[in-house]
């Protein structure tokens, strides 16, 4: 890409997307147990940013400090802009936690009992628990030469106690580590008669904070002040040094909960002393340093909502709908040989995508079954679908993903149980993650092999597909089912890849086709003939594609971008991109699905895919693209991706040339839309 080609930067985008996220736990109009979630979940997008991209731009600044990045700064500078708005995002966070949050929840007698306002009772709990459950479990350790500063787990909770006086042994007291155990809950929930029938709640850092004296007998406590570390958790296997893909794999997770630290978050009562402490214990800057007022991990929060009975105050409960015509009296593949299935999810059930594993495993005529495993969660009926279909004596194929992000550990041990029951498990290409969403069955139909095909945008994960947008194709047409076995084939298998007959394939044509579908499009408009793209996806930041875009726009393409989350390319400038919109809609659901539409010359090209426009995804991953050609099903696709979307006041953000967003206004005469609630609405069953 040309240097001079506006490009924002990528941490400042994911950072916007958590101020937008962290709109909805402002948003008056939703739950108020739901506006905690929405706090808690931009803590836990927090983690991740830091965990991830802020230890990659800080192992970037090491290694190429002079190197400018795609938006023209040096690393240094991005850092620095990066950490001041993670500053601001967490300072608004928190502010909204103390000064809203809680005094609304107190209102609707939920409490969170801080230890000054403990009753008696409520003490005597609290008593009763720590010596119970905490005191014969911790070990806190006194930092001297013989012990020295304890190695930390990442995000663990842990506690700086200063202290004066000797101990037994005539050692000077000064400074203890106290690390909290992670099989303990971070919250507790008192018993109500305790709270006079309200909803009642102690964090566990109280807990430990009211008893931390017992912990050393005849010391006087200075201080006791919670921290916690965040440390780089990206795993790293080096093809030239791995010889067993899996042991390597299981050797990078027991390191990564001690990889370098990038963040040190103390309460905001901890003084500049122990900080300073702690910063150089961690080889940290002050500028990493992060005080909080109120708990130092706001994720354990997450639990409160569920903890809490109070239908009132959250979403009402979605049913999603099944189409009659995969009633659960029927076989799928029968339904699926008559007609193509499109499934949006979570408006529509997720169940026919795992009964039709569970149908095709039980089946005697189904000979051979081929899936990739991405994310699928602890407690997987499809994965136990198909260990069944494998002690059935079927062909079972199993393309697991072992270097899937925050899931590896979990598909190593789904790796070796398809291994133990016979199913043929593959990790794919080494160098590639395998992000394709696909299911291949084969089933012998009048002495003859017929295959069958789901492709889906979302994994195979039968939680996430209940909060998680996305749509799922069931087909048995011949030349996608074609494809999908020849990419099955190249990923097992050795040799030059093959021409497909319908589906594009990253890394090989995936890019081509989108270039080349933004080009057609660009040539139609200057032509003076009808030119039109839409794109639905989670995060647009590939060069080329926004390059090419950037071209179709000055020929007077109109393009409407749908982008939930990182968006680096710059809409609305006038001379570059003034016929390029963006919005990104953040709701109840996570928009996850990826959907593209291009004009095509009054004939619309409409896919569903795996693949995000990202380098790694474009270049570095297996992903599939599917055509959709049936009119019905192409309608669908473009009322619920697009049309809806565009149409939304409610939960619509507009993004402006700088990065910022704001919200979609809703004009005098216009009916507030809120796609999600419509959807929700429509395919629910009440």
């Amino acid at each position: 890409m040309s240097p001079s080609t506006p490009i924002l930067c990528r941490e400042l985008s994911l950072l916007a997307f958590n101020r937008r996220v962290l709109a909805q736990a402002q948003d008056e109009r939703i739950p108020l147990l739901e506006r905690l979630r929405f706090l808690c979940i931009v803590s836990s997008n927090l983690d991740e940013f830091f965990e991830v991209r802020m230890a990659w731009l800080r192992q970037t600044h090491k290694l190429t400090p002079h190197l400018p990045m795609d938006n023209g700064d040096l690393p240094a500078t991005v850092i620095a802009n990066v950490t001041a708005e993670a500053h601001r995002i967490i300072a608004e966070q928190y502010a909204l936690f103390n000064d809203t949050l809680i005094p609304a929840l107190r209102q609707e007698g939920i409490y969170f009992y801080p230890r000054r306002t403990w009753s008696e009772a409520q003490r005597q709990w609290v008593a009763d628990y720590f010596n119970r459950e905490l005191l014969p479990i911790l070990t806190p350790i006194g930092l001297d030469p013989s012990h020295p500063f304890p190695r930390l787990l990442n995000k663990s909770l842990n506690f700086a106690v200063e202290l004066e006086g000797k101990d037994a042994f005539g050692r000077t007291g000064g400074m203890a580590i106290v690390q909290a155990p992670r099989i303990l809950p971070r919250i507790l929930k008192l018993p109500a008669e305790l709270c006079e029938g309200r909803d009642g709640f102690v964090f566990l850092s109280s807990i430990l904070h009211a008893h931390v004296h017992t912990l050393f007998p005849g010391m006087t406590v200075k201080g006791c002040y919670q921290f916690r570390l965040t440390r780089d958790s990206d795993l790293s296997v080096d093809e030239e040094d791995v010889k067993n893909l899996r042991t390597a794999i299981v050797g990078e997770l027991r390191d990564r909960q001690y990889g370098e630290a990038v963040r040190l978050e103390v309460a905001d009562t901890c003084p500049e002393s122990v900080s300073d402490f702690l910063l150089g214990q961690f080889q940290l800057s002050r500028a990493e340093l992060y005080r909080v007022a109120g708990p130092v991990n706001l994720v354990r929060l997450m639990a409160v909502p569920d903890m809490v009975e109070r239908n009132d105050l959250k979403f009402v409960p979605h049913r999603p709908g099944v189409p009659a015509i995969l009633h659960k009296n029927r076989r799928l593949l029968d339904v699926i040989r008559q007609q193509d299935i499109l499934l949006h999810h979570p408006y529509q059930s997720f169940e026919p995508t795992v009964r039709l594993i569970q149908q095709a495993a039980r089946d005697p005529d189904v000979v051979a079954i081929k899936m990739t495993i991405y994310r699928t969660g602890s407690n997987s009926d499809l994965v136990a679908a198909l260990m069944t279909a494998a002690q059935a004596g079927k062909q079972v194929t199993v393309v697991v993903e072992l270097m899937a992000r925050f899931d590896e550990e979990n598909n190593v041990q789904w790796a070796s149980k398809l291994e133990a029951v016979g199913a043929h498990v593959v990790y794919g290409v080494f160098g590639y993650k395998i992000h394709a969403k696909m299911v291949l069955i084969v089933r012998r139909e009048e002495g003859q092999l017929k295959r069958y095909a789901h492709l889906g945008t979302g994994n195979y994960h039968q939680g996430t597909s209940r909060i998680y947008t996305d749509f799922g194709l069931m087909t048995a047409d011949e030349g996608i089912t074609a494809d999908v076995n020849t990419v099955f084939m190249e990923i097992t298998g050795l040799g030059q890849p093959n021409r497909l007959h319908k589906l594009a394939q990253s890394p090989f044509t995936l890019h081509k086709m989108l270039l080349e579908s933004i080009a057609r499009e660009t040539e139609a408009a200057k032509a003076g003939k009808p030119a039109r793209i839409m794109a639905k996806m989670n995060s647009l930041v590939e060069p080329s594609v926004i390059q090419a875009l950037y071209a179709a726009s000055a020929a007077g393409v109109q393009i409407d971008l749908i982008i939930r989350g990182i968006c680096v390319l710059q809409p609305g400038v006038k001379g570059l991109s003034e016929n390029i919109r963006v919005r990104s809609i953040i709701g109840r659901l996570l928009e996850h699905a990826r959907v593209f539409y291009f004009e095509h010359g009054g004939q619309p090209r409409v896919w569903i895919s795996s693949a995000d426009w990202m380098g790694r995804n474009l270049f570095r991953r297996v992903e599939t693209c599917v055509p959709i050609d049936n009119p019905a099903l192409q309608a669908r696709l473009i009322r619920e991706a697009f049309t809806l979307a565009l149409a939304d006041n409610q939960r619509a953000w507009l993004m402006q040339p700088d990065g910022s967003y704001v919200r979609a206004p809703m004009g005098q005469d216009e009916a507030p839309c809120n796609m999600q609630a419509t959807l929700l609405e429509e395919y629910g069953q009440g």
